[in-house]
């Protein structure tokens, strides 16, 4: 007897051990509504994947691109995954920080109008109102890019207002309260899903450019390096285990963040609208979408052409070199922590 309790006591206090060198991360997700975009992080808690490396992340909703920029600057945040626009514009005012992992490898803004509209191209935006999820979105800075490549001024030839997300986005369509979305692939769906059919403009040249990747300060990729390497690596083992299981990545997000869970809907409906979302963000994580092999690893030219493309049409300042803004220091070290084919093969005999 005495050695049972002996044995639990012991049990119990290396138990204690284990919580307390598990360190709470909170990442920035730059949108207000954690949507099935989330699925790597469910997933990766899920598996015990940041676990196992000491981690408790947790995803922290933020209206845009530009609050996600803005608390990494301040050392609210040491991570978030914004897109590379309000990091190129914050810069040159003395920000010293990096995207050090590419989530998504191809540009998931864009453009959308209802099926219906007889907007064609993006001069016909002239004197209509766009609509982003909110002004602190990368969505407004590809609006004006856009306005500003067809001819337009951004400032005075259409009006950019915030039509919040899903749902409330596609009221606003069916209601001619806005004629078209500066959006991004997910929130695109989930109009979709809304009942409001989408037609998106063609994204020219701007369609090679990269999107959001994981940010923090220099100084934190230094003191803080391993826990960027475990955050990226868990997400990029989620990344994998989604793609070969988008249905069982859904399920598992309703349970490690019930709140994504859509009301109203029947299970099988809820299930097929969310992966229909999900499918959405995939198409941007595929490595070739970037002419990359790594996970997370970052086109230093396709960055390169997007600057010269915002500096171009004056939505950036002045031109600032790739080099500065991103990095691809950790990239090795994190591939080299798991194995691809395992995780697919969790995903395809994964069980509700």
């Amino acid at each position: 007897m005495f050695t049972r309790v002996v044995t639990i006591g012991i049990m119990f206090a290396l138990l204690s051990v284990g919580a307390r060198a598990e360190t709470e991360l909170r990442v920035g997700w730059c949108a207000r509504t954690i949507s099935a975009a989330a699925a790597p992080y469910a997933i990766a808690q899920k598996m015990g994947w940041f676990a196992e490396r000491g981690l408790k992340v947790i995803v922290t909703p933020l209206p845009g691109s530009t609050d996600c920029v803005k608390e990494v600057a301040t050392g609210n945040l040491l991570f978030s995954i914004p897109s590379i626009e309000p990091l190129a514009i914050i810069h040159p005012q003395g920000v010293k920080a990096k995207i050090f992992y590419t989530a998504y490898q191809s540009f998931g803004y864009g453009i959308a109008v209802p099926d219906a509209s007889p907007i064609k191209n993006f001069a016909d935006l002239k004197g209509k109102i766009i609509g982003v999820t909110s002004m602190d979105s990368a969505g407004v800075v590809v609006a004006r890019a856009q306005l500003a490549v067809a001819g337009l001024n951004p400032a005075t030839d259409a009006r950019i207002v915030a039509a919040g997300e899903g749902a409330a986005t596609a009221s606003l369509l069916r209601s001619n309260q806005i004629d078209a979305l500066s959006q991004f692939d997910t929130q695109y769906a989930m109009v979709e899903n809304a009942g409001q059919k989408l037609r998106m403009l063609p994204l020219g040249t701007m369609a090679r450019f990269p999107g959001n990747g994981f940010l923090a300060l220099e100084t934190t990729l230094r003191t803080r390096r391993a826990d960027a390497v475990a955050l990226a690596r868990g997400f990029a083992m989620g990344e994998i285990f989604t793609m070969a299981n988008p249905e069982a990545a859904i399920r598992i997000l309703y349970e490690v963040y019930p709140q994504t869970k859509p009301i109203g809907k029947d299970e099988a409906t809820a299930v097929a609208d969310d992966t229909k979302v999900l499918r959405a963000r995939m198409a941007h994580w595929d490595l070739a979408s970037g002419g990359v092999t790594s996970w997370g690893e970052s086109n230093v030219a396709n960055f390169d052409s997007y600057i010269d493309f915002l500096v171009q049409w004056k939505i950036v300042p002045q031109k600032v070199p790739a080099s500065e803004l991103v990095t691809n220091e950790l990239i090795g070290e994190i591939n080299a922590s798991f194995d691809r084919k395992k995780i697919e093969a969790q995903a395809k005999a994964w069980k509700q």
